[in-house]
């Protein structure tokens, strides 16, 4: 499926496809007047081959683009060598489409090229679109059009390492969020074993002293035990791939567990600190669910509520839907206000929800957040009771 960046993204490449296939029109018919169908074939190779370099999808970081961008660049210095030394040269185009195709693969190449490749690239690069007007003459209006073309090249670096530095800095903020996510759900999880293993050892050492007294009530403090342990060993293999984060802190500080059950004064007390109304609504049971599941519901309505906080200024309810079926606990956060607006590139991101997706995708759920049918935001979150869902 397609995301705005992406379509914006590919409606981008077509634009460009299209310059360049008007373009090639005009260097096609230059380079056959000029010195023959081998100059024209010449000229619609070198363009061709930068759409087959900046039109593909690259990683972040690869290596293989800026190495292709080497040598697409040698190629086309070695035909401005070969065109230049030419009597004739190719009047007055000099190859408009491969400038604009160097343009866009040294865009790409600044974007998502390697580092420790992309320096080397950008400076071939460079020369082989400052140096292609020399293919037409070496006249002043030529020397001017080559002094233009480098100045456009700087503008595309300068745009393309901005993007680049944009997508980093939101990149690391990702990772911080999620940095701390695991080290939350390392603290809750510590909690919650403390607790179940604190009582099995106490259920172990009564029955040790009333062994001899009354055996049947040791078999009930083994079924108990047998019970927790159960219990406590389904929600580490649950979490265990959360804590194998080897930057997670062994001495995090721990934090006190709240669940489903706290929602009701979590609401109060957002009611209380605002204009904003807050209202629960419970449909089934909420006794006995599994402590991530309900640590998670909890984080969801908590985050979701300083979300209406911050951004809906002019909701004036908050509904709250807890939901338990045979297999689901199922959370939905509503507000009556506006949409929020979408994020400029400048303004700092929220990440609020990106620690909630991992959280929520720990424990094998799932969760989406968008604008609701008639109005307001709407965060749906989706929980499994039972390990066997997830799988």
């Amino acid at each position: 499926m397609l995301t705005r960046p992406n379509l914006i993204r590919r409606g981008a490449q077509l634009a460009t496809l299209l310059l360049m296939a008007m373009l090639g029109l005009i260097d096609l018919a230059s380079g056959v007047s000029a010195g023959g169908p081998v100059l024209g074939l010449a000229l619609f190779i070198g363009a061709l081959s930068t759409a087959a370099v900046w039109l593909p999808a690259h990683r972040q970081g690869s290596a293989r683009l800026p190495k292709a961008a080497m040598l697409l660049a040698g190629f086309s210095l070695v035909l401005t060598i070969g065109i230049g030394g030419a009597s004739s040269g190719v009047g007055g185009s000099f190859g408009l489409a491969e400038s604009v195709g160097l343009l866009a693969v040294l865009f790409v190449v600044c974007r998502r090229g390697d580092s420790r490749w992309a320096v080397g690239a950008v400076l071939l690069l460079g020369m082989a679109i400052g140096f292609m007007p020399m293919r037409a003459g070496t006249g002043d209006d030529y020397v001017i059009a080559g002094l233009a073309l480098g100045l456009v090249a700087t503008a595309v670096i300068a745009l393309a390492v901005y993007l680049r530095i944009i997508e980093s800095t939101r990149v690391r903020a990702m990772d911080s969020v999620r940095a701390e996510q695991r080290a939350e759900f390392a603290r809750d999880l510590h909690d919650f074993i403390a607790h179940h293993v604190t009582g099995i050892v106490v259920q172990a050492q009564g029955a040790r002293f009333i062994a001899e007294q009354d055996p049947k009530r040791v078999l009930l403090a083994l079924e108990q035990i047998e019970a927790a342990g159960a219990e406590t060993m389904a929600s580490m293999r649950r979490m265990v791939g959360v804590l194998r984060d080897p930057d997670a802190r062994p001495d995090a500080p721990l934090a006190p567990l709240a669940g489903v059950d706290e929602l009701a004064p979590l609401l109060e007390q957002f009611s209380n600190a605002g204009e904003v109304l807050a209202r629960l609504h419970v449909d089934g049971s909420t006794a006995g669910l599994p402590v991530e599941v309900s640590t998670s519901a909890y984080r969801v309505v908590m985050e979701a509520l300083t979300n209406i906080r911050r951004h809906a200024k002019d909701a004036r309810v908050a509904d709250v839907w807890v939901r338990r079926t045979a297999d689901w606990l199922l959370v939905r956060v509503a507000n009556d206000g506006a949409a929020p607006r979408a994020a400029m590139p400048r303004e700092a991101p929220g990440y609020g929800l990106v620690g909630l997706t991992e959280r929520v995708r720990a424990v094998g759920g799932r969760i989406t957040a968008g604008p609701g049918i008639d109005g307001g935001w709407v965060v749906d979150a989706a929980l499994p009771l039972d390990q066997e869902v997830t799988r």
